[in-house]
């Protein structure tokens, strides 16, 4: 079959197992499954003949039974009916306690699939291919494809863990990470970042045996609490041939800013979470729930506070390898909030090279009611006198309309950026901004002018909102109206945040 076929074939299936209940998300956890069990197979037969070793049957006490079948594909596959469903969710359980990536890849696995025909359906239509022969680029389509469904289905609430392709390939294009460099992303859904800087690795470079083994084996970590989004992870860079199905995994379950493990990287690539709060859920002595804020106090973190962002801001400095480079996505609270955040901000200053600010539009992110920038910095030594001289700031949000569906954003929409960024020498930009050219996007600012502002705040826009002054200039109605929700979500958040502020000090 051809690879659209073959996607077509994946996308129906989706559907019909939607009507009967099963979402996206479910949907791409069996997938998930199946295909690793279905790849593993393949690679214990010719010509690999890899020999991995998969468990036998446990029982609910964890306890392998002497006559017990093998938790592989082969067996699976040859189950029918009530018999199939019942294997498939024990071999679930058993495989769920196994160590390294496969204990990772089925952590809390469970069978969402009910019906027997149907998940033999599923088990059918993997079992046709053969996906080790496929290129990993099909692959890779086929699962990110998925991926970005499950995002757009505002139920499952998964789009928080899908940073837009377009915005991620262009963080990539600028930081432009080179072979037998190590690349971090403390919070890395579901891996995007580590997907797109691999291809731009592979496709910029001719790699020899020593960088092919470094990227596939040792270029990437990263942290991901969620187990669900950790798998989809794992998964989506084993199909695009990172990391060995036997291996250990490279993306840690543990909170990145619980402690400072004492690895450095050369490159930080992510977007955190979104929310302000870090908190977690403890029983009182009456046994009911109460949240309780988290101010993790870290002695390499300049201020102790519960902002969740702030404490990555934080981390990811900490990360760095001296002269190392990040690329971070950030709410704009982290760029005008005063206490914690200005210390932060005046340190960020001081200790590294802020040398970049891209102000992000509205409409692009799955949740709504974001406003959000990307924050490029390079780590340096120890000095008396701070590294920031100058910080450039590209507004990309002025007069600027995106929506998730009918006017997307693009990586043509950002190439201008790239190309002002200058990726190949930052130390030479020119502004586009200037007292005659008062739309110019590209402009910078003095250490010293952003010292002297109110809280030291990057929150910087210059340019004039058109649809204030020039009706002819508004956009679209269904534009406007997703504008407009924008700005109520992003009031709700605010209020909320609020909210959650004044009932702490009450309590």
């Amino acid at each position: 079959m051809t690879d659209s076929t073959i996607i077509s074939k994946i996308w129906n299936l989706a559907n019909v197992l939607r009507d009967d209940g099963v979402g996206y998300g479910d949907y791409l956890e069996q997938i998930t499954y199946l295909l690793f069990l279905k790849m593993a197979d393949e690679l214990n037969k010719p010509p690999y003949n890899k020999g991995l070793k998969f468990p036998k049957l446990k029982d609910v006490e964890g306890n392998e039974q002497p006559d017990a079948e093998t938790c592989n594909w082969e067996t699976l596959s040859s189950k029918r009916g009530a018999e199939l469903e019942a294997f498939y969710s024990q071999l679930l359980r058993t495989l769920s306690t196994e160590k390294g990536m496969l204990g990772q890849i089925f952590t809390k696995s469970q069978n969402k699939i009910q019906d027997p025909a149907k998940l033999l359906r599923v088990i059918d239509m993997i079992d046709r291919e053969d996906w080790n022969m496929m290129g990993a680029d099909i692959k890779g389509k086929i699962y990110e494809g998925l991926l970005q469904k499950n995002a757009e289905d505002t139920k499952s609430g998964a789009g928080q863990y899908f940073t837009p392709r377009a915005l991620i390939k262009t963080m990539v294009a600028c930081v432009q990470p080179k072979p037998l460099k190590t690349i971090a992303d403390p919070a890395c859904g579901t891996g995007g970042f580590f997907l797109t800087a691999y291809d731009w690795i592979t496709k910029h470079n001719k790699l020899d045996r020593e960088e092919k083994e470094f990227i596939k084996n040792s270029t990437f970590h990263g942290n991901e609490i969620v187990a669900n989004t950790r798998r989809m992870c794992l998964m989506n860079m084993y199909l695009h041939n990172i990391g060995e199905i036997d291996g250990e995994s490279y993306i840690s379950p543990n909170d990145a800013l619980i402690a400072d493990d004492g690895k450095r990287f050369d490159y930080v690539l992510a977007n955190p979470p979104f929310g302000k709060k870090s908190s977690m859920t403890i029983t009182n002595e009456e046994g009911e729930a109460e949240k309780e804020d988290l101010s993790y106090n870290r002695q390499d973190f300049w201020e102790t506070t519960s902002n969740k962002q702030l404490n990555f801001l934080q981390h990811i400095k900490t990360m760095l390898k001296i002269n190392g480079e990040a690329a971070v996505v950030l709410p704009d609270n982290v760029l005008f909030e005063g206490g914690a955040g200005e210390e932060v901000r005046k340190q960020l200053m001081k200790t590294t090279e802020l040398h970049t600010v891209f102000r992000l539009p509205t409409g692009i992110f799955y949740r709504p009611g974001v406003k959000a920038n990307v924050l490029f910095f390079n780590n340096k030594p120890a000095s008396k006198d701070p590294w920031t001289k100058e910080i450039w700031f590209y507004d990309y949000r002025t007069n600027v309309h995106h929506t998730l569906k009918k006017k997307t954003m693009t990586e043509a929409d950002l190439a201008e950026f790239v190309k002002l960024y200058n990726p190949g020498n930052i130390n030479k930009r020119k502004e586009t901004w200037s007292v005659e050219n008062e739309e110019g996007r590209w402009r910078k600012y003095s250490y010293e002018e952003i010292m002297a502002r109110d809280k030291t705040s990057l929150d910087i826009f210059w340019l004039k909102d058109k649809s204030l002054t020039d009706l002819d200039n508004l956009p679209d109605p269904d534009i406007l109206a997703s504008e407009i929700i924008e700005n109520i979500e992003s009031g709700l958040n605010s209020f909320r945040e609020i909210m959650e502020t004044i009932n702490g000090e009450i309590e």
